[in-house]
């Protein structure tokens, strides 16, 4: 008996343990709490001093006051700044520090709120939010969306900044690739200065006063500021001490841009998804820095409630196929979600979210609370990756020549081929060369100066030191678009490289290049192929040399296997399944997956005992194999479980959850329960539905939520 005391004293203090230490979870937040969207996660992000009406220090304090940690968070190139825009900061307006475009309108963010080139006056005034964020005792401090227009730089402001930086007089970005290249180098260059400072001061002040504020860049993904054009610091920030990690902002509204694949353009949101995420978790990993990843069950951008839902399951699914990672932004601006309205597919009327979205939303974050990192790997072959850079951004507007790169499909051209057959292809990028764990893990790397450009000679020393230690490289690019001449360290200072693929390819000894034929350097191989990536997609079955040569590489050259083809991903993290099935596959199969399992995308959680993956559809499931008998354990539910105990064959809890939602929970028991009690404030209330499930020893129970907790106690 004493033995049994002591494990369930030992269990109730791990579990309480487990929910008030970690910081894994989080949500951004501009309003003041509220019991409609009381999400539950570990932080609580309170968005903007000046949002919600301002009231900054009220607005923090009532999250505290409720039990959460609460960081801040700020835009750095926008914001709600119309006291320092309209003079109230400073005595003078600052309208004109906006980004402007070539026809001279400034690029506006909302009325009165312009995207800014960023000033040492402006980074000044950021400086007094971030003090006063601190000062109300924000742990964390996180400077959003670094963006710089592409079609921007024609502001007295930006010119200024050229001749600072360049020492030289601005030069139109729309008259030669060499302008637009440079231009882009300065964008890219302020946002990382701003962020650089304004982290300085964060931990500076912060310590100052006997506190330590992490300090993180909430940023989209490489692929989406490229194809969004937008020049953002990105993979750079890693290298700033100060910057602590990033949240990936992937959602929805990013990974619906349309691309193309054998020859048609539309939304591939998974695939899209995936390669987002695999872009944000690559940039960061050798770094050993932290990173959330975000998703959003609605968007920005207004659809139906159909619609979210089906891409948010996508994206959702995507995010957790690397298992590396296991700390999750759970969504931004819950109000929008809990208390907005939308339309219905074959609707005009407009409906708040419905109850059984709202639950099973809720079952999906609560789960990512308890998610754990996991060095499994997801299914299919690894040792692929595909190499990018920060310079994608440089080169995406305006264009020159006529050359073309629709919806960024140099790049797609090398990924969407493989991840449509089921190769988890990694990225790599060039700023993270000089790590020695950026390419520890590449078996095959792809590459192209099509649609970038190596910032640095270190990157081809890099590189070349990777094949001759046994690594194989496939390069494609006809080397003919008009950024391949611009003036830059492979054709000055003693340079004369027409391209900056000579320089890589004279550092591996190539003097002569047979098309599509494997070149022997050291313990390596090169192949370079006279054709654009965006060849293979742009037109239909244009990619089978492409596969046929990749797969040669990957099982002859690298020596690593045969190169797997498939039409799906399948992922364990410890209890939990993650998979997906891609279409427009020649494999047309479902993926059946053996139970028993609970499908944690139905709000029922129904038992299964397997589950059908169709193409175009993904799951997530908890493997109801890894349980133990005993304890009790919460398999799912709609709700955040707090002072969970186990006594005298008593299981007890408090489930707390947005206040009128409708919660839906399973719970695996060591018997069938003989008597299940709910109350409310110390008052008794009815549970809408109790089932006892004896195959799977699982307890089906569903109740109103209530924010301030519903206690559950059930006596096996």
């Amino acid at each position: 008996m004493k033995k049994n005391l002591l494990s369930a004293c030992l269990y109730s203090l791990l579990a309480s343990a487990t929910v008030s230490a970690q910081e894994k979870t989080a949500f951004q937040i501009a309003n003041a709490w509220d019991a409609a969207y009381d999400v539950r996660s570990d932080i609580a992000i309170v968005y903007g001093i000046n949002d919600a009406g301002g009231n900054f220090e009220e607005r923090v304090k009532s999250w505290q006051d409720k039990g959460y940690k609460v960081h801040f968070m700020t835009g750095i190139a926008w914001g709600q700044y119309k006291d320092y825009f309209k003079g109230r900061f400073d005595g003078r307006p600052h309208f004109d520090e906006g980004q402007v475009q070539r026809n001279g309108d400034t690029i506006w963010h909302g009325k009165d709120v312009p995207y800014i080139v960023p000033s040492e006056n402006y980074l000044q005034y950021i400086k007094t939010h971030i003090k006063r964020a601190i000062d109300a005792g924000a742990g964390a401090i996180y400077l959003e969306e670094p963006e710089f227009w592409a079609r921007a730089g024609y502001s007295q402001a930006f010119k200024t900044e050229w001749k600072k930086y360049y020492g030289a007089e601005w030069r139109p970005q729309h008259e030669s690739p060499e302008a637009t290249y440079r231009s882009s180098k300065l964008k890219y260059h302020l946002y990382y200065n701003a962020l650089k400072e304004c982290f300085a001061y964060a931990k500076s002040y912060s310590r100052s006063i006997g506190k330590e504020v992490q300090c993180y860049v909430p940023t989209h993904s490489l692929l989406n500021y490229s194809s969004w054009q937008i020049v953002s610091p990105e993979a750079s920030l890693a290298s700033i001490k100060e910057v602590d990690g990033y949240i990936a902002q992937i959602w929805t509204g990013t990974s619906r841009e349309p691309v193309y694949y054998n020859g048609i353009k539309k939304e591939r949101v998974f695939e899209n998804a995936f390669l987002e995420y695999g872009a944000m978790v690559s940039m960061i990993a050798p770094t050993g820095k932290k990173i959330f990843l975000l998703t959003d069950p609605i968007e920005d951008a207004r659809r139906t409630w159909d619609d979210y839902k089906r891409n948010y399951e996508a994206t959702f699914t995507a995010q957790l196929l690397y298992p590396t990672v296991a700390d999750y932004e759970v969504m931004p601006w819950p109000s929008r979600i809990y208390l907005g309205k939308f339309k219905l597919e074959n609707s005009d009327a407009v409906q708040p979210i419905s109850p059984a979205y709202a639950t099973q939303m809720q079952v999906m974050i609560n789960a990512l609370n308890s998610m754990p990192a996991s060095a499994g790997k997801v299914s299919g072959t690894q040792g692929i990756g595909i190499l990018v850079s920060n310079s994608m951004m440089f080169q995406r507007f305006p264009t020159h020549a006529g050359y073309e790169d629709p919806q960024l499909s140099n790049f797609y051209g090398m990924a969407l081929p493989l991840v449509k057959r089921g190769v988890p292809v990694a990225t790599v990028h060039m700023e993270n060369l000089a790590n020695a764990n950026a390419l520890k893990n590449i078996k095959v790397l792809i590459m192209s100066y099509a649609n970038m450009k190596p910032l640095s000679e270190s990157y081809h020393t890099a590189l070349a030191k990777w094949v001759k230690n046994g690594g194989v490289l496939l390069y494609y690019g006809r080397d003919n678009d008009p950024f391949q001449n611009i003036q830059e360290w492979w054709n000055t200072k003693g340079k004369s490289c027409h391209a900056p693929s000579e320089d890589l390819l004279n550092k591996m000894g190539i003097t002569t290049i047979d098309d599509g034929k494997f070149i022997k350097i050291g313990k390596g191989w090169v192949c370079i192929n006279r054709k654009d990536p965006k060849e293979l997609v742009l037109t239909g079955n244009a990619d089978g040399k492409f596969l046929e040569q990749t797969e040669q590489a990957h099982r002859v050259y690298a020596k690593a296997g045969p190169l797997v083809f498939k039409n799906n991903f399948l992922l364990q993290r410890g209890p939990y399944i993650i998979g997906a099935v891609m279409d427009e596959n020649a494999d047309t199969t479902s993926l059946m997956i053996n139970g028993p399992v609970v499908d944690l995308l139905d709000p029922e959680l129904p038992v299964l005992p397997a589950k059908e993956v169709k193409p175009g559809q993904q799951a997530f499931l908890y493997d109801l194999k890894t349980v133990q008998a005993d304890p009790p354990k919460i398999i799912a539910a709609a709700g955040r479980a707090y002072d969970e105990k186990y006594e005298n064959r008593t299981y007890s809890f408090l489930l707390r959850s947005p206040s009128n939602t409708s919660n839906s929970m399973r719970i695996h028991l060591p018997g069938k329960p003989s008597k299940i009690q709910l109350s409310l404030n110390g008052k008794t209330i009815e549970a809408k539905r109790d089932q006892w499930d004896a195959t799977s020893g699982t307890l089906l129970l569903q109740f109103e939520n209530h924010s301030e907790g519903v206690q559950v106690s059930i006596r096996i």
